[in-house]
Parts: structure tokens; sequence; C-alpha cells
């Protein structure tokens, strides 16, 4: 069979290649013609272990090609992204813009499958209106089904083929036919169920953590108000067997957990005030981590400040939605100088400094905003040495206070007693 992907990101080019090494051949599609390039060349355009040798393999293998342009298959799935607007609901343009370039090359036996992340009933009111311009039956001639991704950046490789897949079928034979081609890569159990449940289990699973992480980040505020070590706390409060508490943090990104809640408020805004409540309660951590590093060098003059991550979680290059991009414009609003270092980031930014060296010399407070595990063997001792001021926030319970302390660092860590000021040694903390 041939396989047709629409949308080389995050997801769809690991699809893609992943089923062109698995003896399929698959053509892949972007719109974007520096990703066509790149790719054409071997290169990738985003960080994911073993990525660029998986996308050489099956390059060289002559199983994957790739254009502006869809070519006629056997199936089509459609992973294109689906950005929030600033109204906070699902802009599924490039959805529409993907099932219009398909109608024209469908025919009698194809299958489509939607990957992308989208409200409920997205099937049945978005795609479906688009794909019954073929004049196909849909369900008969044309099959359509919904099969969301359902995995985590740095192991897209290893979940693809090992977590559980959900199929939501228009029809039962469509849901099969997708089933039939999700065989070909997947290991874990094949779900079968109609198109809106489908749709509505991705948003799930991402609000659920968002609404988990909610609490943990208002446990870290109660932590900081009453006097206690939230980690531990979090720590041994899941040692019980039914208990799981995820981390506070300096708030929530990607194009998942960030996202995905909207788009289930979008369709039931008044069935859904935990979920709201519980996206508003993580939009704001950035403002307080903001206020937080205002307050560590309020009595610095002209302070220089030192954010280490850019990505919004550890070991990865993607930014989207990060709590860190919150953070830098509320300091740069302030009028703050700043220092950006993230060694897996590699767009352009105004104040991205290139190492980690020339981010900490002259700082005069260091900001850890992402964990990625190079920033846990910093070696804070040398670090100090080149700092104007010995200041760090840990957002992300990376650094042992205790240690740093006695480094000489004045330091604060989310989620713990907050330090007092001394007056009698101004915008020093104990």
């Amino acid at each position: 069979m041939k396989l047709c992907v629409l949308g080389l990101g995050y997801i769809g080019l690991p699809t893609a290649v992943i089923f062109a090494n698995s003896g399929i051949n698959v053509h892949g599609v972007d719109v974007n013609s520096t990703v066509i390039d790149m790719i054409r060349s071997k290169r990738v355009h985003l960080h994911e272990s073993g990525l660029e040798k998986a996308l050489e393999d099956a390059i060289d293998s002559g199983s994957f090609t790739v254009s502006m342009q869809p070519q006629e298959a056997d199936a089509f799935i459609i992973a294109v992204p689906t950005p929030i607007t600033s109204g906070k609901t699902a802009d599924l343009s490039q959805v529409v813009k993907a099932a219009e370039m398909l109608v024209p090359i469908l025919k009698e036996g194809d299958l489509v499958v939607l990957e992308s992340t989208v409200p409920p009933k997205t099937v049945e009111s978005v795609l479906l209106p688009v794909l019954k311009q073929t004049n196909l039956a849909i369900g008969e001639q044309l099959f359509v089904c919904y099969s969301p991704e359902r995995v985590m950046p740095g192991r897209l490789f290893h979940e693809l083929k090992h977590n559980d897949r959900i199929i939501g079928g228009i029809t039962p034979l469509s849901a099969q036919k997708c089933a039939e081609l999700y065989e070909q890569i997947v290991e874990g159990t094949i779900h079968i169920t109609d198109t809106i449940t489908a749709e509505m289990v991705k948003l799930m699973e991402n609000t659920y953590r968002d609404v988990n992480i909610a609490l943990a980040n208002e446990l870290a505020r109660i932590a900081e108000e009453i006097g206690f070590d939230v980690w531990e706390a979090i720590q041994l409060a899941n040692s019980h067997p039914r208990v799981h508490i995820h981390s506070p943090g300096s708030g929530v990104g990607g194009h998942c957990i960030a996202v995905d809640p909207w788009f289930i408020f979008e369709k039931a805004p008044k069935a859904t005030r935990l979920i709201e409540l519980s996206r508003i309660t993580n939009d704001s951590v950035p403002q307080l981590v903001s206020n937080r590093i205002r307050e560590m060098v309020s009595n610095i003059h002209k302070p220089v400040i030192t954010l280490l991550g850019v990505a919004f979680k550890g070991d990865i290059d993607d930014i989207r939605e990060s709590p860190s991009l919150v953070v830098m414009n509320e300091l740069r609003k302030n009028g703050y100088q700043l220092k950006i270092y993230d060694p897996y980031v590699n767009q352009d930014m105004t104040d991205k400094v290139p190492t980690l060296h020339e981010a900490v010399t002259g700082s005069d407070c260091i900001v850890l905003l992402t964990d990625h595990t190079i920033f846990k063997d910093i070696d804070f001792d040398l670090i100090g040495r080149l700092m104007r001021s010995r200041r760090i926030i840990d957002t992300r319970n990376l650094v042992n206070l205790n240690r740093l302390r006695l480094s000489g660092f004045i330091c604060e860590k989310i989620g713990t007693p907050l330090a007092r000021y001394d007056t009698a040694q101004p915008g020093e903390r104990r």
C-alpha cells in the first residue's frame, strides 16, 4: 500500500518515517518549502532522539519521498497543527486546507485519518463536509477515522510503537481499515470506538494532567505560605498506591496540556468549571514566577537576569505555549536586562546567548525554568565565580538549596518556605 502524510512537524514526520521504515511507501507533504528542502537533504528541523538516523534510513531505502503537494495513495494521515486562538478556540484552518488538498485525488476505497488534536465533533462538523465534495459515499466508498497521537516528545519512536492506539471510525468498516493500517507499526493494543469518543479521549488525557498540575501548583503556593517543602510532601503522598500528584513548576506549556482543555471548554463552557479554573490557575503561574524574580533583584541597581530554559519541558526543543516565554516577556516589559540560554532551542530570539558561560557572566540572578538534564549537572561553584551577584530561583526542583547556600548563593525554590529579607543587608536573603 501507499501512505500519504500531510504535515511533517513534531508528530507527522516521525509517524511518516516509522511507517516508511516498516515497509510501506510513504509520501510526506508540508507547505513549508524549507522543511521539504531539509528533509530531502536528510536533515531534521526538530530535535527528537533517533529521528535523523531513521529519516536517513527511510530516504535511502526509497520508501520515503516528500513534496509540497499530496499524491494519490491508499491511505492519508492528516497531522497538521491546530493552534489555539487568542479567544481560546481551536484554529482548524490547516485541517480544512489539508482536506481540501485531498479532495481532487481521493478515490473509492481510500482511507483518511485525522491525527491532529481537535475539539469534539471536528470530524463530523469540519472534516466530513470537505470530504463530501469528492462525491464518494462516506463510510462506504471513502473511509474516515480519527486516531489521536498519544506520545511524549523525546520518546516519540518508542511510544508510537508501544502505546495503545485509539481509533474512532465514522463506521465500523472505517475503523477496521484504520486498524489494519496502524497494525503495521503499533505493538500496543488497538482500541476501536466512534469518532467523538476518540476525539474526547485525547482531550481528557491531557485535561486530567492539567487539573493535576493545577493542584500541584496550588499546593506549592500553600507550601510557600505556611512553610513546608511541597516537593518532599508530594513524594511522600505519592508513596500511597492510589495517589499520583504531579509536580509544580513555572507553568504549563506544549501544544497538548496547555491547549487541549480549552478545546473541551469551547464546546461545553457551562459544564467545565473545574477545567476552566485549572487552566486559569496554571496560566497564572508564570506571572507569579516573574513577581518572585522581581522581588529577588529588587535591591540591585540595573540587575542582569539569566533565564535557563526556553523549551516547555526538559531535553526537547519545543517552545510552543512555553511558560518560559511568558516569564521572559513579563521581565522585558519591566525593562530588565536578560540573558537567555537553552542548549536545545535553535530559534533566534532577542537576548539569547550561545553558551552557559556567556549566560551567567556578570549575571545577578539565575532562574531555572526548564528541567533539562544538563542543568542538573551545572557546577555552581564555578558559575558563582562568574556572576556579579549570586542569586538563583529554581522552578523545577533541580538544585540542592542547602548546598548552594553554603556556596554563598541567595536562593529560593518554588514550593518551599519563602526566604525573609534581612534589612541590615539590603538585597540579601537568609
